[in-house]
Protein backbone atom coordinates (compact mmCIF):
# COMPACT_ATOMS: atom_id res chain seq x y z
CA UNK A 1 0.00 0.00 0.00
CA UNK A 2 1.66 3.27 -1.21
CA UNK A 3 1.22 6.67 1.50
CA UNK A 4 -1.12 9.08 -0.05
CA UNK A 5 0.78 12.16 -0.53
CA UNK A 6 -0.75 15.70 -0.06
CA UNK A 7 1.88 18.11 -0.11
CA UNK A 8 0.07 20.48 -2.50
CA UNK A 9 -1.88 22.88 -0.30
CA UNK A 10 -4.36 24.12 -3.06
CA UNK A 11 -7.29 21.99 -1.73
CA UNK A 12 -9.59 19.52 -3.91
CA UNK A 13 -13.00 20.41 -3.23
CA UNK A 14 -16.58 20.22 -4.53
CA UNK A 15 -19.70 21.18 -2.32
CA UNK A 16 -22.60 18.59 -1.94
CA UNK A 17 -25.77 18.95 -3.72
CA UNK A 18 -28.82 17.63 -3.08
CA UNK A 19 -31.81 18.72 -5.59
CA UNK A 20 -33.71 19.19 -2.08
CA UNK A 21 -37.17 20.69 -2.22
CA UNK A 22 -38.49 23.24 -0.36
CA UNK A 23 -39.78 22.22 3.35
CA UNK A 24 -43.20 23.42 2.44
CA UNK A 25 -43.09 21.05 -0.30
CA UNK A 26 -42.10 18.22 1.90
CA UNK A 27 -44.44 15.64 3.92
CA UNK A 28 -48.04 14.99 3.73
CA UNK A 29 -51.16 15.12 5.49
CA UNK A 30 -51.15 14.22 8.80
CA UNK A 31 -47.84 13.01 9.02
CA UNK A 32 -46.39 14.31 12.50
CA UNK A 33 -43.12 14.55 14.42
CA UNK A 34 -43.92 15.63 17.76
CA UNK A 35 -47.32 16.40 18.99
CA UNK A 36 -47.90 18.60 21.55
CA UNK A 37 -50.02 17.49 25.04
CA UNK A 38 -53.08 18.92 25.35
CA UNK A 39 -53.29 21.14 28.77
CA UNK A 40 -54.40 18.60 32.00
CA UNK A 41 -57.93 18.78 32.72
CA UNK A 42 -57.60 20.29 36.31
CA UNK A 43 -55.86 23.09 34.42
CA UNK A 44 -58.46 23.19 31.84
CA UNK A 45 -60.99 23.73 35.06
CA UNK A 46 -59.22 26.59 36.89
CA UNK A 47 -58.05 29.21 33.77
CA UNK A 48 -60.34 27.30 30.78
CA UNK A 49 -58.97 26.22 27.60
CA UNK A 50 -57.24 29.82 26.55
CA UNK A 51 -58.93 29.65 23.24
CA UNK A 52 -61.87 31.32 24.89
CA UNK A 53 -60.07 34.82 25.98
CA UNK A 54 -59.24 34.93 22.37
CA UNK A 55 -61.08 37.74 21.03
CA UNK A 56 -63.35 36.78 17.82
CA UNK A 57 -61.78 39.07 15.49
CA UNK A 58 -58.54 37.45 16.19
CA UNK A 59 -59.28 33.65 16.02
CA UNK A 60 -58.35 31.88 12.94
CA UNK A 61 -60.64 30.21 10.74
CA UNK A 62 -58.30 28.33 8.78
CA UNK A 63 -55.28 26.32 10.67
CA UNK A 64 -51.68 27.54 9.63
CA UNK A 65 -50.56 26.65 6.42
CA UNK A 66 -47.47 24.75 7.63
CA UNK A 67 -45.73 21.41 6.43
CA UNK A 68 -46.90 18.24 8.25
CA UNK A 69 -43.78 16.57 8.28
CA UNK A 70 -42.09 13.81 10.48
CA UNK A 71 -38.63 14.69 13.00
CA UNK A 72 -36.23 12.22 10.94
CA UNK A 73 -37.59 14.15 7.14
CA UNK A 74 -36.63 17.35 8.89
CA UNK A 75 -33.48 16.51 9.89
CA UNK A 76 -32.43 15.36 6.42
CA UNK A 77 -33.65 18.26 5.06
CA UNK A 78 -31.61 20.66 7.45
CA UNK A 79 -28.51 18.75 6.90
CA UNK A 80 -28.65 18.74 3.12
CA UNK A 81 -29.14 21.99 3.36
CA UNK A 82 -26.14 22.66 5.76
CA UNK A 83 -23.56 20.34 3.51
CA UNK A 84 -24.87 23.15 0.56
CA UNK A 85 -23.76 25.96 2.72
CA UNK A 86 -20.60 27.10 3.44
CA UNK A 87 -19.52 28.52 6.49
CA UNK A 88 -17.11 29.79 8.80
CA UNK A 89 -16.65 26.39 11.13
CA UNK A 90 -15.56 24.52 7.43
CA UNK A 91 -13.63 27.17 5.51
CA UNK A 92 -10.77 29.35 5.84
CA UNK A 93 -12.26 32.29 6.88
CA UNK A 94 -9.75 35.10 5.55
CA UNK A 95 -11.62 37.07 2.60
CA UNK A 96 -14.14 38.65 4.37
CA UNK A 97 -12.24 41.67 4.80
CA UNK A 98 -13.47 44.54 6.70
CA UNK A 99 -16.15 41.80 8.66
CA UNK A 100 -13.75 40.47 11.37
CA UNK A 101 -15.49 36.60 10.66
CA UNK A 102 -13.25 34.29 12.96
CA UNK A 103 -13.62 31.07 15.01
CA UNK A 104 -16.56 31.35 17.32
CA UNK A 105 -16.04 28.91 20.43
CA UNK A 106 -18.69 26.71 20.11
CA UNK A 107 -18.69 26.40 24.02
CA UNK A 108 -20.28 29.85 24.01
CA UNK A 109 -23.27 28.51 21.52
CA UNK A 110 -23.79 25.88 24.28
CA UNK A 111 -24.07 28.81 27.15
CA UNK A 112 -26.69 30.60 24.63
CA UNK A 113 -28.47 28.04 24.38
CA UNK A 114 -28.97 26.78 27.63
CA UNK A 115 -32.27 26.63 29.09
CA UNK A 116 -31.13 29.31 31.38
CA UNK A 117 -31.12 31.35 28.43
CA UNK A 118 -33.97 30.25 26.23
CA UNK A 119 -36.76 30.22 28.78
CA UNK A 120 -35.94 33.86 29.81
CA UNK A 121 -39.12 36.29 28.16
CA UNK A 122 -37.70 40.05 28.21
CA UNK A 123 -41.72 40.83 29.27
CA UNK A 124 -40.46 39.07 32.94
CA UNK A 125 -39.88 40.76 36.21
CA UNK A 126 -36.16 41.64 36.77
CA UNK A 127 -36.35 39.90 39.76
CA UNK A 128 -36.33 36.72 37.69
CA UNK A 129 -33.54 38.12 35.01
CA UNK A 130 -31.03 39.19 37.63
CA UNK A 131 -28.31 36.40 36.33
CA UNK A 132 -28.75 38.11 32.77
CA UNK A 133 -28.77 41.72 33.97
CA UNK A 134 -25.51 41.30 35.58
CA UNK A 135 -23.84 40.08 32.33
CA UNK A 136 -24.73 42.29 30.51
CA UNK A 137 -23.75 45.08 33.65
CA UNK A 138 -20.62 43.09 33.38
CA UNK A 139 -20.00 43.30 29.43
CA UNK A 140 -20.68 47.20 29.67
CA UNK A 141 -17.93 47.98 32.88
CA UNK A 142 -15.68 45.76 30.30
CA UNK A 143 -16.73 48.13 27.01
CA UNK A 144 -15.97 50.99 29.35
CA UNK A 145 -12.23 49.51 29.88
CA UNK A 146 -11.35 48.52 26.54
CA UNK A 147 -12.80 52.17 24.97
CA UNK A 148 -12.28 54.53 27.61
CA UNK A 149 -16.27 55.48 27.30
CA UNK A 150 -18.17 55.86 30.50
CA UNK A 151 -21.47 54.30 29.42
CA UNK A 152 -22.85 51.41 26.60
CA UNK A 153 -26.09 50.37 25.32
CA UNK A 154 -26.46 47.17 23.73
CA UNK A 155 -29.97 47.41 22.30
CA UNK A 156 -28.93 48.37 18.58
CA UNK A 157 -28.99 45.24 16.72
CA UNK A 158 -25.86 45.74 14.57
CA UNK A 159 -23.43 48.32 12.88
CA UNK A 160 -25.15 50.75 10.87
CA UNK A 161 -27.92 50.70 13.74
CA UNK A 162 -25.09 51.36 15.80
CA UNK A 163 -24.20 54.54 13.48
CA UNK A 164 -28.08 55.48 13.30
CA UNK A 165 -28.57 55.65 17.13
CA UNK A 166 -24.89 57.79 17.40
CA UNK A 167 -26.46 59.88 14.47
CA UNK A 168 -29.97 59.90 16.93
CA UNK A 169 -28.22 61.29 19.81
CA UNK A 170 -25.81 64.28 17.43
CA UNK A 171 -28.99 65.35 16.68
CA UNK A 172 -30.66 65.52 20.58
CA UNK A 173 -27.47 66.66 21.54
CA UNK A 174 -27.28 70.02 19.55
CA UNK A 175 -31.64 70.18 19.51
CA UNK A 176 -31.40 70.55 23.36
CA UNK A 177 -28.42 73.43 22.59
CA UNK A 178 -30.52 74.98 19.83
CA UNK A 179 -28.40 74.16 16.97
CA UNK A 180 -30.43 71.64 15.47
CA UNK A 181 -31.07 73.58 12.49
CA UNK A 182 -27.37 75.22 12.24
CA UNK A 183 -25.69 71.83 12.85
CA UNK A 184 -26.69 70.33 9.62
CA UNK A 185 -23.49 68.87 8.85
CA UNK A 186 -21.54 65.49 9.03
CA UNK A 187 -17.92 64.43 7.98
CA UNK A 188 -17.08 61.53 7.76
CA UNK A 189 -14.16 59.48 5.25
CA UNK A 190 -14.11 57.49 2.05
CA UNK A 191 -12.62 54.52 2.98
CA UNK A 192 -15.11 54.42 6.23
CA UNK A 193 -17.71 52.35 6.04
CA UNK A 194 -20.55 53.45 3.92
CA UNK A 195 -23.13 53.64 6.69
CA UNK A 196 -21.02 55.79 8.38
CA UNK A 197 -22.70 58.37 5.68
CA UNK A 198 -25.57 56.36 5.18
CA UNK A 199 -27.35 56.46 8.71
CA UNK A 200 -26.52 60.23 9.26
CA UNK A 201 -27.88 61.00 5.65
CA UNK A 202 -31.29 58.81 6.63
CA UNK A 203 -31.40 61.38 9.66
CA UNK A 204 -31.48 64.40 6.97
CA UNK A 205 -27.74 65.34 7.12
CA UNK A 206 -25.78 66.53 4.55
CA UNK A 207 -23.01 64.43 4.28
CA UNK A 208 -19.39 65.74 4.03
CA UNK A 209 -16.73 63.13 2.33
CA UNK A 210 -12.80 63.30 2.79
CA UNK A 211 -11.05 61.85 0.29
CA UNK A 212 -7.57 60.36 0.84
CA UNK A 213 -4.35 61.60 0.69
CA UNK A 214 -1.09 60.25 -1.31
CA UNK A 215 -0.65 57.84 2.02
CA UNK A 216 -4.25 56.47 2.21
CA UNK A 217 -5.08 58.52 5.14
CA UNK A 218 -8.04 61.07 5.34
CA UNK A 219 -6.69 64.40 4.13
CA UNK A 220 -6.01 66.94 7.20
CA UNK A 221 -6.16 69.79 4.66
CA UNK A 222 -9.45 68.96 3.46
CA UNK A 223 -10.77 68.06 6.78
CA UNK A 224 -9.89 71.51 7.98
CA UNK A 225 -11.45 73.10 5.64
CA UNK A 226 -14.42 71.50 5.97
CA UNK A 227 -14.92 71.71 9.75
CA UNK A 228 -17.08 74.96 10.39
CA UNK A 229 -20.21 76.01 12.90
CA UNK A 230 -22.20 73.65 10.82
CA UNK A 231 -20.30 70.02 12.00
CA UNK A 232 -22.91 68.49 14.07
CA UNK A 233 -19.99 65.42 13.84
CA UNK A 234 -17.37 63.76 13.14
CA UNK A 235 -18.03 59.35 11.97
CA UNK A 236 -14.97 57.93 10.94
CA UNK A 237 -13.60 53.80 11.18
CA UNK A 238 -9.68 53.96 12.29
CA UNK A 239 -7.97 52.04 10.63
CA UNK A 240 -10.30 52.34 7.66
CA UNK A 241 -12.17 50.06 5.47
CA UNK A 242 -8.16 49.64 3.50
CA UNK A 243 -6.52 48.71 7.30
CA UNK A 244 -4.70 52.00 7.22
CA UNK A 245 -4.73 53.55 10.75
CA UNK A 246 -4.57 57.23 10.91
CA UNK A 247 -1.64 58.39 13.48
CA UNK A 248 -3.41 61.74 13.75
CA UNK A 249 -6.65 61.19 15.16
CA UNK A 250 -6.73 62.96 18.10
CA UNK A 251 -5.48 66.20 15.65
CA UNK A 252 -8.96 65.64 13.62
CA UNK A 253 -11.15 65.12 16.77
CA UNK A 254 -9.95 67.73 18.19
CA UNK A 255 -10.85 70.70 15.31
CA UNK A 256 -14.28 69.01 15.93
CA UNK A 257 -14.27 69.46 19.12
CA UNK A 258 -13.23 73.13 19.23
CA UNK A 259 -15.98 73.69 16.56
CA UNK A 260 -18.66 72.39 18.95
CA UNK A 261 -19.07 69.09 17.51
CA UNK A 262 -19.34 65.29 18.26
CA UNK A 263 -16.95 62.48 17.38
CA UNK A 264 -18.72 59.34 16.53
CA UNK A 265 -15.89 55.75 16.62
CA UNK A 266 -16.90 53.28 14.12
CA UNK A 267 -14.96 50.52 15.79
CA UNK A 268 -16.87 47.57 14.15
CA UNK A 269 -13.29 45.68 13.73
CA UNK A 270 -11.80 46.18 16.78
CA UNK A 271 -9.30 42.92 17.03
CA UNK A 272 -6.01 44.56 16.17
CA UNK A 273 -6.67 47.36 18.14
CA UNK A 274 -7.48 45.56 21.77
CA UNK A 275 -5.09 46.49 24.90
CA UNK A 276 -3.45 49.09 22.09
CA UNK A 277 -5.76 52.38 21.46
CA UNK A 278 -8.62 53.38 22.68
CA UNK A 279 -11.90 56.11 21.48
CA UNK A 280 -10.96 58.03 24.81
CA UNK A 281 -7.53 59.21 24.12
CA UNK A 282 -8.33 59.83 20.61
CA UNK A 283 -10.78 62.66 21.26
CA UNK A 284 -14.02 60.61 20.83
CA UNK A 285 -17.07 61.36 22.91
CA UNK A 286 -18.66 58.22 21.56
CA UNK A 287 -17.82 54.50 19.97
CA UNK A 288 -19.28 51.35 18.81
CA UNK A 289 -18.18 48.04 18.70
CA UNK A 290 -19.80 45.14 16.81
CA UNK A 291 -19.93 42.47 19.26
CA UNK A 292 -20.72 39.76 16.30
CA UNK A 293 -17.35 40.89 14.46
CA UNK A 294 -14.73 41.41 17.19
CA UNK A 295 -15.88 39.67 20.15
CA UNK A 296 -16.48 36.00 19.23
CA UNK A 297 -19.75 35.86 18.59
CA UNK A 298 -21.00 34.45 15.17
CA UNK A 299 -21.33 36.89 12.30
CA UNK A 300 -24.40 37.52 10.06
CA UNK A 301 -25.75 34.66 9.08
CA UNK A 302 -24.41 32.54 11.76
CA UNK A 303 -26.14 34.59 14.26
CA UNK A 304 -27.67 37.53 15.59
CA UNK A 305 -25.79 40.91 16.01
CA UNK A 306 -25.25 43.27 18.54
CA UNK A 307 -23.66 46.96 18.51
CA UNK A 308 -22.64 48.08 21.36
CA UNK A 309 -22.89 52.00 21.90
CA UNK A 310 -20.55 53.63 24.06
CA UNK A 311 -20.71 57.43 25.28
CA UNK A 312 -19.05 59.63 27.92
CA UNK A 313 -20.59 60.45 30.74
CA UNK A 314 -22.14 64.07 29.18
CA UNK A 315 -23.73 61.92 26.77
CA UNK A 316 -25.47 58.75 29.25
CA UNK A 317 -28.64 60.43 28.91
CA UNK A 318 -29.17 60.10 25.26
CA UNK A 319 -28.66 56.99 25.47
CA UNK A 320 -31.74 54.26 24.25
CA UNK A 321 -33.74 53.22 27.29
CA UNK A 322 -33.50 51.28 29.20
CA UNK A 323 -30.31 50.80 30.67
CA UNK A 324 -29.41 47.99 32.96
CA UNK A 325 -27.81 49.35 36.32
CA UNK A 326 -27.02 47.66 39.75
CA UNK A 327 -27.76 50.27 42.78
CA UNK A 328 -25.33 48.02 45.25
CA UNK A 329 -28.36 45.64 45.98
CA UNK A 330 -29.65 44.06 42.67
CA UNK A 331 -30.00 44.89 38.69
CA UNK A 332 -32.77 46.61 37.09
CA UNK A 333 -33.68 48.34 34.18
CA UNK A 334 -33.74 52.63 34.14
CA UNK A 335 -36.43 54.14 32.00
CA UNK A 336 -35.70 57.50 33.49
CA UNK A 337 -33.55 58.65 31.20
CA UNK A 338 -34.28 62.41 30.62
CA UNK A 339 -32.72 62.86 27.15
CA UNK A 340 -33.04 59.72 25.73
CA UNK A 341 -33.65 59.40 21.92
CA UNK A 342 -36.00 56.11 22.73
CA UNK A 343 -35.86 52.52 21.68
CA UNK A 344 -33.80 51.69 18.83
CA UNK A 345 -35.54 48.33 19.35
CA UNK A 346 -38.33 46.65 21.63
CA UNK A 347 -36.36 45.34 24.20
CA UNK A 348 -32.75 45.86 25.68
CA UNK A 349 -30.93 44.45 23.41
CA UNK A 350 -29.92 40.18 22.12
CA UNK A 351 -28.63 38.41 25.81
CA UNK A 352 -27.37 35.60 23.59
CA UNK A 353 -24.47 37.88 21.87
CA UNK A 354 -23.86 39.75 24.96
CA UNK A 355 -23.73 36.68 26.80
CA UNK A 356 -21.14 34.81 24.52
CA UNK A 357 -19.31 38.19 23.78
CA UNK A 358 -19.00 38.25 27.89
CA UNK A 359 -17.69 34.88 27.76
CA UNK A 360 -15.03 35.56 25.13
CA UNK A 361 -13.46 38.34 26.72
CA UNK A 362 -13.27 36.45 30.10
CA UNK A 363 -11.33 33.22 28.74
CA UNK A 364 -9.07 35.56 27.56
CA UNK A 365 -8.54 38.35 30.29
CA UNK A 366 -6.68 41.46 29.48
CA UNK A 367 -3.78 40.11 28.33
CA UNK A 368 -5.15 37.55 25.99
CA UNK A 369 -7.10 40.70 24.26
CA UNK A 370 -3.85 42.16 23.67
CA UNK A 371 -2.49 39.18 21.92
CA UNK A 372 -5.07 38.62 19.92
CA UNK A 373 -4.68 42.60 18.56
CA UNK A 374 -0.90 41.01 18.02
CA UNK A 375 -1.62 38.46 16.13
CA UNK A 376 -4.23 39.83 13.99
CA UNK A 377 -1.67 42.15 13.02
CA UNK A 378 1.12 39.71 12.23
CA UNK A 379 -0.73 37.39 10.29
CA UNK A 380 -2.00 40.70 8.52
CA UNK A 381 1.31 41.67 7.99
CA UNK A 382 2.09 37.97 6.91
CA UNK A 383 -0.17 37.74 4.87
CA UNK A 384 0.39 40.80 2.18
CA UNK A 385 3.98 39.78 2.30
CA UNK A 386 3.35 36.34 0.88
CA UNK A 387 0.58 37.73 -1.49
CA UNK A 388 2.66 40.50 -3.02
CA UNK A 389 5.42 38.15 -4.05
CA UNK A 390 2.84 37.43 -7.08
CA UNK A 391 3.40 40.23 -9.33
CA UNK A 392 0.20 41.72 -10.69
CA UNK A 393 -1.33 41.81 -7.24
CA UNK A 394 -0.24 45.35 -5.40
CA UNK A 395 -1.53 47.11 -2.41
CA UNK A 396 -2.22 50.47 -3.50
CA UNK A 397 -0.66 53.51 -1.47
CA UNK A 398 2.52 53.42 -0.07
CA UNK A 399 3.78 49.70 1.59
CA UNK A 400 5.35 51.24 4.24
CA UNK A 401 2.44 52.64 5.52
CA UNK A 402 1.34 49.93 7.97
CA UNK A 403 -1.46 48.04 7.76
CA UNK A 404 -3.46 46.88 11.22
CA UNK A 405 -5.48 43.59 10.77
CA UNK A 406 -6.90 43.83 7.40
CA UNK A 407 -5.56 45.31 3.99
CA UNK A 408 -7.70 46.29 0.11
CA UNK A 409 -5.13 45.12 -2.75
CA UNK A 410 -5.92 45.83 -6.07
CA UNK A 411 -5.54 43.36 -9.32
CA UNK A 412 -5.71 46.20 -11.40
CA UNK A 413 -2.87 44.50 -13.68
CA UNK A 414 -3.76 41.11 -13.39
CA UNK A 415 -7.40 42.41 -14.49
CA UNK A 416 -5.60 44.41 -17.68
CA UNK A 417 -3.64 41.42 -18.71
CA UNK A 418 -6.61 38.40 -18.58
CA UNK A 419 -9.66 40.64 -18.75
CA UNK A 420 -10.83 38.74 -15.36
CA UNK A 421 -12.12 41.12 -12.43
CA UNK A 422 -11.93 40.77 -9.19
CA UNK A 423 -15.32 39.35 -9.06
CA UNK A 424 -14.06 36.73 -11.83
CA UNK A 425 -11.62 35.53 -8.62
CA UNK A 426 -14.19 35.70 -6.12
CA UNK A 427 -16.32 33.12 -8.38
CA UNK A 428 -13.55 30.93 -8.58
CA UNK A 429 -12.12 30.62 -5.13
CA UNK A 430 -15.49 28.80 -4.35
CA UNK A 431 -14.19 25.98 -6.14
CA UNK A 432 -11.60 25.41 -3.31
CA UNK A 433 -13.91 25.63 -0.42
CA UNK A 434 -13.24 29.15 0.28
CA UNK A 435 -14.81 32.65 -0.37
CA UNK A 436 -13.38 36.11 -1.20
CA UNK A 437 -14.57 39.63 -0.87
CA UNK A 438 -14.26 42.91 -2.90
CA UNK A 439 -15.05 45.84 -1.37
CA UNK A 440 -17.63 48.67 -0.68
CA UNK A 441 -19.18 50.41 -3.79
CA UNK A 442 -18.11 52.38 -5.56
CA UNK A 443 -14.58 50.87 -6.20
CA UNK A 444 -12.08 53.54 -5.44
CA UNK A 445 -9.48 51.17 -5.31
CA UNK A 446 -9.70 49.02 -9.18
CA UNK A 447 -10.34 45.22 -9.20
CA UNK A 448 -9.81 45.17 -5.08
CA UNK A 449 -9.64 42.45 -2.82
CA UNK A 450 -10.31 43.27 0.88
CA UNK A 451 -8.92 40.72 3.06
CA UNK A 452 -8.71 40.54 7.10
CA UNK A 453 -6.80 36.91 8.40
CA UNK A 454 -7.64 38.18 12.15
CA UNK A 455 -6.09 35.97 14.45
CA UNK A 456 -7.55 32.74 14.14
CA UNK A 457 -5.56 31.20 11.07
CA UNK A 458 -2.72 28.58 11.87
CA UNK A 459 0.63 29.65 9.51
CA UNK A 460 -0.67 26.54 7.74
CA UNK A 461 -3.81 28.27 6.80
CA UNK A 462 -2.66 31.47 5.49
CA UNK A 463 -0.48 29.30 3.56
CA UNK A 464 -3.40 27.20 2.06
CA UNK A 465 -4.79 30.59 1.52
CA UNK A 466 -2.08 32.19 -0.40
CA UNK A 467 -1.00 29.16 -2.57
CA UNK A 468 -4.73 29.45 -3.78
CA UNK A 469 -5.09 32.81 -5.00
CA UNK A 470 -1.84 32.41 -6.24
CA UNK A 471 -3.29 29.32 -8.13
CA UNK A 472 -6.08 31.08 -9.50
CA UNK A 473 -4.36 33.89 -10.95
CA UNK A 474 -2.12 31.17 -12.49
CA UNK A 475 -5.27 30.34 -13.98
CA UNK A 476 -5.95 33.55 -14.80
CA UNK A 477 -3.42 33.99 -17.26
CA UNK A 478 -2.70 29.93 -18.54
CA UNK A 479 -6.78 28.52 -18.01
CA UNK A 480 -8.74 30.89 -18.42
CA UNK A 481 -12.01 28.95 -19.57
CA UNK A 482 -11.89 27.07 -15.71
CA UNK A 483 -12.62 30.59 -14.33
CA UNK A 484 -15.01 31.72 -17.15
CA UNK A 485 -17.42 28.85 -16.05
CA UNK A 486 -16.97 29.32 -12.28
CA UNK A 487 -17.74 28.40 -10.17
CA UNK A 488 -17.92 25.08 -11.02
CA UNK A 489 -17.56 22.70 -7.73
CA UNK A 490 -20.61 24.87 -6.17
CA UNK A 491 -24.08 24.14 -5.05
CA UNK A 492 -24.42 26.28 -7.79
CA UNK A 493 -22.85 27.58 -10.97
CA UNK A 494 -22.85 31.11 -12.55
CA UNK A 495 -25.93 33.09 -11.08
CA UNK A 496 -27.51 35.50 -13.17
CA UNK A 497 -27.56 38.63 -11.14
CA UNK A 498 -30.20 40.33 -13.15
CA UNK A 499 -33.25 39.49 -11.29
CA UNK A 500 -31.92 40.34 -7.94
CA UNK A 501 -32.78 44.17 -9.51
CA UNK A 502 -36.30 43.00 -10.77
CA UNK A 503 -39.22 42.92 -8.11
CA UNK A 504 -41.38 40.87 -9.97
CA UNK A 505 -38.99 37.81 -9.37
CA UNK A 506 -38.50 38.04 -5.63
CA UNK A 507 -40.43 35.48 -3.53
CA UNK A 508 -39.50 36.95 0.00
CA UNK A 509 -42.05 34.28 1.88
CA UNK A 510 -43.39 30.88 0.76
CA UNK A 511 -47.39 32.25 -0.06
CA UNK A 512 -45.61 34.94 -1.69
CA UNK A 513 -43.40 32.48 -4.07
CA UNK A 514 -46.99 30.12 -4.67
CA UNK A 515 -48.91 33.36 -5.90
CA UNK A 516 -46.05 34.22 -7.85
CA UNK A 517 -46.00 30.71 -9.27
CA UNK A 518 -49.51 29.91 -9.70
CA UNK A 519 -50.47 28.49 -13.06
CA UNK A 520 -53.28 31.02 -15.00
Amino acid sequence: MKRIIRKNRVRSFHQARWNEPIIFELGSAGERGILVPKAEEEIVEKVGNGFDSIPKGMRRSVPLKLPEINQKRVLMHYLRLSQETLGGNINIEIGQGTCTVKYNPVVNDKLAASEKMSELHPLQDTSTTQGILEIIHRTDLMMREISGMDHFSFQAAGGSQATMTMASIVRMYHRLRGEEEQRDEIITTVYSHPSDAAAPALKGYKIITIMADENGRPDYEAFKAAVSERTAAFVVANPEDTGIFNPRIKEFTDLVTAAGGLNCYDQANANGLYGVARAREAGFHMCYFNLHKSFGTPHGCGGPGSGAVGVISELRDFLPKPLVEFDGEKYFLDYDIKNSIGKVRSFIGTPQVVLKAYSWIMSLGAEGLYEVAKVASLNNVYLIKRLLEYKGLELPYREDVQRIEQARYTMEKIAKDTGFSSGDIARRVMDFGMHIWSSHHPFYIPDPLTLEPTETPSMEDLEEYVETLHHIFDEAYNNPEIIKSAPNNSTIHMVDESSMDDPDQWCPTWRVYEQKTKEE
